[in-house]
């Protein structure tokens, strides 16, 4: 390859820490390094659809090779393999652009995602994370990648060792495809397999046969091209027709994933609207699931014409499921900003909505070990649904699965749930919090523990927002066990529990008015608590305002003025209460240090910290001070 005389190549650092990233994929990451050649195949063909949607109104842009196509070229005796398309191709800034940056999303917590996922599903890694031509370097001692523009008259050069920088030159026409991009892989000593015809057919079996564009392979510099791939489209195909195999190798070429499909769904839409859906919910957690914008991954084709990725076929809450739509119907000419409102792609919206969420319905009454998997992977994105899509609220309900205080290890929907109704039960108890064993351990679960009755453990962020949103089941309302009154007078207690309900003696109703009067503004109220069975005290929310988990989460982000003050609950039969209840009036200041180290202790099993940590320590020192003592 030659460059142009007159003009130096540019010289460009990589963004930071590339040179250990790539260094780790090379040595650390990954055990199979035959994905190398399926991510530069996957980029090519996206190239291809890219020219394909531009072509439909700059015809000219395909000039006399109308005909997409990826070619593998063999150089053995240079020990060089090219993958080369007649795609779209990129300009100088483009090449920067795409070449010169590794993890958008911050190349320090991509850094360390990878390092917390080394270990024996290291080859699992490369769709994880996205790194796609980079992959390259697991082969190749360097990469040039020469590129021209689909209509322009100016080609660049980009070559690197992938150790810490890249030049970007200029190319002679000569040098360069005519249109679209080449990449030259200098192969290292110990991948000269990769210039093995064989073996290169078989990786493009396995990992790229149903890319929809044609694949050839020439097998040494001057030698005819020979088609591996024919670039049928594997959506077209009828079901009967393909393999489970077909599917999960088109669900790593177009999902970026090395993982087996949990669901695939497959359907063709006919009547008012005409369109194919092939969807596929992931085995594994890909690693973009948690990004703050939330994007789908669904591709769009119009004909089988790539259109966009960016269509957001799909609610949010199901952008873990990767797959594509070709539609019949829109047209060819069709702009992204149209795509965003036409009333035809909204109705496939809802078609493709309503088929995913049954066929995992259906996954969930057949295949309950399956679908355990796939909840237990997707959960909590699926319940972000509960919050933001009413329409699909009591679908979505019939998916979910809950941990619960009579469940075990195990999971239980909500018409288990229902199915266990105690006597008088009217709603459906709920603690919500930020960790499972805590939420167990909860204080105010006694009191529900000693009627039977069931309590939904949740202890992922977004429960503390749909329980809130005015769901029901089956006419049951959700209700919180931390907040307002218990309510369960009406609802029998177990057998061995008829203690549990006896009424506070008049010496204990006057130290609870104590510790109110004691403790003022720092709690909301003082109260006899029908909760509590074993624990002096617990904490809960007011009867109207937030759930004390919710209002801890709007604080933390910023969005909450001042919280709410709680409602502090006393146990009238517990033994430490029956004794402060019985102290004379010579031991008011006891008296005083016992009301606010209750508070601090409803405090601390609540997850919080004393208000006053100096005040709670010199409080806690007197009363073991007093008690030394006495003995």
């Amino acid at each position: 390859m030659t460059t142009s005389d007159t003009t130096a190549a540019e010289n460009h650092t990589f963004e930071a820490d590339v040179a250990k990233l790539l260094h780790l994929m090379v040595h650390s990451v990954y055990s199979d390094k035959d994905v190398f050649l399926r991510e530069l195949i996957s980029n090519a063909a996206d190239a291809c659809e890219k020219l394909r949607y531009e072509a439909i109104s700059h015809p000219a842009l395909l000039g006399d090779d109308p005909k997409a196509r990826i070619t593998l070229l063999i150089d053995t005796d240079d020990r060089r393999l090219t993958v080369e398309d007649n795609g779209i191709g990129l300009s100088r800034d483009e090449m920067i652009e795409a070449l010169g940056t590794i993890a958008r999303s911050g190349t320090k917590a991509f850094m360390e995602r990878i390092q917390a996922a080394q270990g024996s599903e290291g080859a699992q890694l490369i769709g994880q994370f996205g790194v796609g031509f980079y992959s390259a370097f697991m082969v190749a001692d360097r990469v040039d990648v020469v590129s021209r523009r689909a209509g322009s008259e100016e080609a660049t050069v980009w070559s690197s060792d992938g150790k810490g920088s890249y030049t970007v030159t200029p190319a002679t026409l000569d040098d360069a495809p005519t249109r679209g991009t080449r990449v030259i892989l200098h192969l290292m000593e110990d991948a000269t397999s990769y210039t093995e015809r064989y073996r290169l057919e078989r990786i493009v079996k396995e990992q790229s046969g149903h890319v929809p564009v044609p694949i050839f392979l020439v097998e040494k510099p001057g030698a005819e091209p020979q088609e591996v791939a024919d670039g049928a489209a594997l959506w077209v195909k009828p079901r009967s027709e393909i393999t489970p195999e077909d599917y999960t190798d088109f669900y790593r070429s177009v999902a970026g994933q090395f993982d087996e499909p949990a669901l695939t769904v497959h359907f063709r839409a006919e009547g008012r609207h005409e369109y194919t859906a092939l969807a596929f919910v992931p085995g594994s957690t890909p690693f973009d699931l948690f990004d703050p914008d939330r994007h789908g991954r669904m591709k769009l084709y119009v004909k089988r014409v790539f259109i966009t990725d960016e269509a957001e076929i799909l609610p949010r809450y199901l952008r873990f499921v990767r797959g594509l739509i070709d539609s019949a119907d829109l047209p060819l000419n069709v702009s992204r900003e149209m795509i965003q409102e036409s009333p035809l792609l909204a109705a496939i919206k809802k078609g493709v909505t309503s088929r995913v969420l049954s066929e995992l319905d259906k996954l969930a009454q057949n295949d309950a070990e399956a679908y355990t998997k796939v909840w237990e992977t997707f959960g909590p994105v699926l319940k972000e649904g509960l919050y933001e899509d009413f329409e699909r609220r009591s679908m979505l309900l019939g998916l979910a699965r809950f941990r619960t205080t009579a469940s075990g290890s195990g999971w239980r929907s909500l018409k288990d749930y229902v199915g266990s109704l105690k006597e008088n039960q009217t709603a459906i108890y709920y603690a919500t919090g930020t960790d499972l064993a805590r939420l167990e351990a909860s204080p105010q679960l006694e009191g529900f523990r000693a009627r039977g009755i069931e309590v939904l453990l949740l202890p992922d962020a977004v429960d503390s927002f749909w329980v809130t949103a005015g769901v029901d089941y089956e006419g049951k309302p959700f209700k919180s066990i931390t907040q307002g009154g218990a309510d369960l007078a009406l609802i029998p207690l177990v057998d061995g529990k008829d203690n549990a309900d006896a009424p506070a003696t008049e010496a204990v109703t006057r130290f609870i008015q104590a510790v109110k009067a004691t403790l003022g503004d720092a709690v909301a109220d003082v109260r006899v608590s029908e909760r509590l069975t074993e624990s002096a005290v617990c904490l809960v929310a007011p009867e109207t305002g937030m759930d004390r988990q919710l209002e801890r989460l709007l604080a933390r982000a910023g969005q909450l003025g001042s919280a709410a003050k709680p409602v502090l609950e006393i146990n009238p039969r517990h033994d430490l209460v029956v004794a402060l209840a019985a102290l004379g009036d010579a031991e008011q200041t006891l008296r005083e240090d016992a009301a606010h180290l209750l508070l601090d202790e409803a405090r601390i099993l609540d997850g919080e910290l004393p208000a006053d940590a100096k005040a709670f320590s010199q409080r806690l020192a007197r009363v073991m001070h007093r008690s030394v003592s006495k003995d």
